[in-house]
């Protein structure tokens, strides 16, 4: 693989280190630099699209089937490389080797998954009103979109948003968080590699008003974001004066209810691998336990005992549950919400405070907290981080009404073995993605990953949905008497 330090954008085929310098540091090891990157100003993002647009028109030529086998190419490097890429995700991110290893065997999946897309890509034939009438639908790529992606996923996300773009024949210029810009570029450079043609796929680095740019730029016809609601509203704003499409995939404040026909275990299992993986940093990630009060007590027994056998570490380190957080900024909302949490009458079951190492690092102790109400603040926030708070119910109506009162919709997860409930449970709770006796974090790649509420806007990511958002459905109609 190509040094790809200094950062650079890649715009046309070509590397440019052009833009205002900044730097990202290790979260484990702050005094240890991943590399400069630069921001991309109107002249870089403007070329960025300008070659995104001069390139649509061969790709689009190029059909599907040579595109999915240019996609299953980048999921086969992908897989060869995949012990330098979660080298490079683990040093920039702070995610363990272990998660790292996985996030790369998921984007090896929706890529492959995303491959297969293109002998399956197209339209449907339809009854015709009119006797010899050929009636059918076909999909067109609807041309340059903005992918906008998070640190939390620095992999996956951005290849769940560009293996199906790529496949469907829009062209491309992917902005990643500044907080993970190396993998993004080591995904751009297998790209290339695996034959995308030159302006195809474009990198533009920088922050936020980089981002407005592209939203902005009138030539990108769609944007497909993940981040935060608050950055959400503001692109579906700038989007809605453009007439732009939008894929917003945004915040959580996920919930799994436990029942007091559970299997305890199982569900204490369940929270504590759903609230403290990576560190609590991912939008699916559990941060309510919602539980019928005559096992309350018990169910923060068992948790509270898991989560103090978790080991904060460096990454590196096989026997770490849990690295740093993404940065400083994230360490602080988290001590501040526990504080908050605190002051609202919270009781701190387990951690509540930073996990200071040698070297520094923004680690923190995986935290429980029971006593607050679930209109309280730190019950009604994402928080995103290692912070799980745990809330007594009187009963299944009691619990969905719980479940259901933040304005999220990411996840929702039931343990019992009542299938009334459960039945119920799948009807009314306000969330994309239910789950029933199992984990409530983590999709398929042919499942769609979806929210409701401020969770989600627009087409789903992942599965054949991620082509409603990339296409527009043509209609043909043909007199063939």
């Amino acid at each position: 693989m190509r040094a790809t330090l200094p950062g650079a954008h890649f715009i046309d085929g070509s590397w440019d280190a052009r833009g205002e310098q900044w730097t990202r540091a290790n979260p484990a090891h702050p005094a240890e630099k991943i590399g400069s990157f630069p921001s991309a100003g109107p002249e870089q993002v403007g070329a960025a699209v300008a070659a995104a647009r001069r390139a649509a028109p061969a790709w689009r030529a190029a059909g599907a089937i040579k595109r999915g086998a240019i996609v299953e190419r980048l999921g086969a490097l992908l897989e060869r490389h995949a012990d330098d890429i979660a080298t490079a995700i683990s040093a920039e991110h702070g995610k363990s080797l272990v998660e790292a290893k996985s996030e790369v065997a998921r984007a090896v999946e929706l890529a492959r998954y995303a491959a297969g897309m293109g002998r399956r890509y197209g339209g449907k034939t339809l009854p015709s009103d009119t006797p010899k009438t050929l009636s059918a639908t076909d999909r067109r790529p609807v041309g340059v979109v903005a992918l906008i992606t998070p640190w939390n996923f620095p992999l996956a996300i951005p290849v769940w948003k560009l293996a199906p773009a790529l496949v469907s024949g829009c062209t491309i210029v992917l902005k990643p968080s500044p907080l993970t810009p190396m993998t993004a570029q080591l995904l751009i450079e297998l790209a290339s590699e695996a034959g995308v043609p030159a302006g195809v796929v474009n990198l533009v680095h920088g922050g936020g008003e980089t981002g407005r740019l592209l939203v902005e730029h009138p030539d990108v016809v769609g944007v497909s974001f993940t981040g935060s609601v608050e950055t959400g509203r503001r692109i579906q704003e700038v989007a809605a004066r453009g007439m732009k499409r939008t894929q917003l995939e945004m915040g959580g404040k996920n919930a799994v209810i436990v029942m007091p026909d559970a299997d305890l275990v199982r569900a204490a299992d369940a929270i504590v691998a759903g609230a403290f993986g990576q560190a609590g940093q991912r939008c699916s990630a559990t941060s309510r336990a919602i539980v019928h009060q005559d096992v309350y007590e018990k169910v923060i027994g068992l948790v509270v005992d898991r989560v103090r056998a978790l080991r904060v570490g460096f990454p590196d380190d096989p026997s770490t549950d849990l690295g740093p957080l993404v940065d400083e900024r994230s360490l602080q909302r988290c001590l501040a919400a526990i504080a908050d949490a605190r002051a609202e009458g919270g009781k701190i079951e387990s951690g509540g405070a930073a996990a200071p190492m040698s070297g520094g690092g923004h680690f923190m102790q995986p935290t429980v907290i029971s006593g607050v109400s679930p209109d309280s603040s730190i019950a009604t926030t994402e928080i995103f981080g290692p912070v799980l708070i745990m809330l007594s119910c009187i009963g299944f109506e009691d619990a969905i009404t719980i479940n259901n009162s933040v304005q999220y919709g990411m996840s929702a997860t039931l343990f019992t073995g009542d299938l009334r409930l459960i039945g119920r449970f799948l009807d009314e709770a306000e969330a994309g993605m239910l789950h029933v006796n199992r984990p409530g974090v983590g999709a398929f790649p042919h499942m769609p990953h979806v929210g409701t509420k401020a969770s989600q806007l627009g087409p789903a990511e992942c599965s054949e949905d991620a082509l409603d958002f990339f296409t527009e459905v043509r209609t043909v109609t043909v007199d063939v008497s």
